[in-house]
């Protein structure tokens, strides 16, 4: 899973997609997500990442991974 490569993200969550002009705000959780997949970190390294990082249970990390990516499929912020 990639994020495109014109897609536009900031420090502070704004994500710009330059082919639809459309924009959001990403909370931080989100955003540093998205950070990391700009760094080409495969999911599973992402998922390791925030399991040690936030005190967060893998049945639900994994709940929350699926509705972040189909809300970033949805707007077309994916490859």
């Amino acid at each position: 899973m990639k994020l495109k490569k014109n897609i536009a993200t900031s420090e502070t969550g704004f994500i710009f997609n330059p082919a639809t002009g459309d924009s959001f705000t990403a909370n931080a959780l989100a955003t540093e997500i998205l950070q990391l997949l700009k760094q080409d970190q495969s999911p599973a390294a992402i998922k390791t990442h925030l399991l040690n990082r936030y005190d967060v249970e893998p049945n639900q990390l994994e709940k929350d991974w699926d509705d972040l990516v189909a809300q970033l499929r949805d707007h077309q912020l994916l490859d």
